[in-house]
C-alpha cells in the first residue's frame, strides 16, 4: 500500500475540526487525521507494506522547464535560483507546522516514509509500483495517478470519497466507464483536458468529454496528432486548428503529466510494523502533541 501522504493529510487537516489541539494549545488535527486514515487503512485492507510517500520536491524543476505554470498558483515562495531547495507551497498557517510532526511519528512508529529529492510523492509512488512484484493499492485524492491502474498486474487506486471510510476503488473498468480510457490513457486524457490545480493548461477547447472521444477514435495522442497531418482525417476544423496549434504544448506535456518509474529510492524496510521502532520517542510524542486515542487505536491494529 502506497500513501500519497500529503493527499491524505490535507485531507485530514479540512476533514478534522481544528479545535482538536496538543496540551500546548498548537493544532494537531492534521497529525490525528492523518494516524485515523491509516488504522483504518490498515484494519480494512491489512497490507504487507506500507509506504509513506513524501513531497521531497513538490514542484521539481524539470517539470517546471517544461511548463513553467507548472503548479505556479500554489507558489508562496519562489526558492533563488542558485539554489536546489524546492519551492515553498502555500499551505495554511496551522498546517505547515505539523508536517514535521506528522513525519516524526511515522518515523518513531517504524512506517517506512519515503521522499527523494527532485521528485514528488507522485514519482515515489510511480517507481514503487514499476517494481512491484505482487499487487498494489495507491491511496490517493489525486486522479493523476489514475495512470498507474492495470488489472493484470493487481494495481488499484483508492481514492477517498469521504474521509478513507468510503474508498472509490478505482480499476480499469471503472476508468473506462467515467473517461473511456485505460490507465495508461488517462496520462493523455489529462494533457489534453489540461488541469487548473496542477496549472497545466491543456489543449484550449478540448475538454474531458472532446478529449476522450479523440482518444476513442484515433488511439492515442499520437494517433490524433497524426489524424491532425492528415486531411482525411475526421477531425472538425477548429479542432485540428486547435490542436496544430498546441504542438508546443503537446510535445512536452507527457514528459510532465507521466509519474516516474525510474526514481533512485532509498533502501528502506517496508514492511508494516508490529510493534513502534522507537517506544520512547512515540511516547514523549504522543505526551507533547497530545495523540493519545488516534495512536492508540492505530498501534492496537498494527499489534493485531
Amino acid at each position: 500500500m502506497l500513501l500519497d501522504t500529503a493527499s491524505l493529510y490535507f485531507r485530514a487537516y479540512f476533514g478534522v475540526p481544528e479545535s482538536v489541539k496538543a496540551p500546548d494549545g498548537t493544532p494537531v488535527n492534521a497529525v490525528r487525521g492523518l494516524l485515523e486514515f491509516i488504522t483504518r487503512l490498515v484494519q480494512d485492507h491489512r497490507p504487507d507494506d506500507l509506504v509513506a510517500c513524501m513531497d521531497a520536491d513538490w514542484r521539481p524543476h524539470w517539470r517546471v522547464e517544461l511548463i513553467p505554470s507548472y503548479k505556479a498558483h500554489r507558489v508562496a515562495q519562489e526558492s533563488p535560483e542558485s539554489s536546489t531547495a524546492p519551492d515553498v507551497e502555500e499551505t495554511p498557517d496551522t498546517l505547515s507546522p505539523q508536517v514535521p510532526v506528522i513525519e516524526e511519528v511515522l518515523d518513531a512508529l517504524g512506517i517506512a516514509r519515503v521522499g527523494v529529492a527532485a521528485y514528488e510523492a507522485d514519482d515515489v509512488i510511480g517507481t514503487y509500483t514499476a517494481r512491484a512484484r505482487g499487487p498494489v493499492d495507491i491511496v490517493t485524492g489525486d486522479r493523476d495517478l489514475y495512470q498507474l491502474v492495470d488489472d493484470a498486474r493487481g494495481i488499484r487506486v483508492l481514492y477517498p470519497l469521504k474521509g478513507v471510510g468510503t474508498l472509490q476503488m478505482t480499476d480499469e473498468a471503472l476508468l473506462r466507464e467515467k473517461y473511456g480510457v485505460d490507465g495508461p490513457g488517462y496520462v493523455d486524457l489529462a494533457l489534453l483536458r489540461g488541469d487548473p490545480s496542477d496549472g497545466l493548461p491543456g489543449v484550449p477547447g478540448i475538454g474531458e468529454k472532446t478529449a476522450a472521444k479523440l482518444l476513442d477514435a484515433f488511439g492515442d495522442l499520437a494517433g490524433i496528432m497524426a489524424a491532425v497531418d492528415d486531411p482525411k482525417s475526421k477531425l472538425t476544423p477548429s479542432q485540428r486548428k486547435r490542436l496544430d496549434e498546441a504542438r508546443p504544448y503537446v510535445a512536452v506535456a507527457p514528459t510532465v503529466v507521466r509519474v516516474a518509474s525510474d526514481v533512485p529510492l532509498p533502501d528502506v524496510d517496508l514492511a508494516l510494523p508490529r510493534a513502534p521502532r522507537d517506544p520512547a520517542a512515540l511516547d514523549a510524542l504522543a505526551a507533547r502533541w497530545g495523540l493519545g486515542g488516534s495512536l492508540g487505536r492505530l498501534l492496537t491494529t498494527l499489534e493485531a
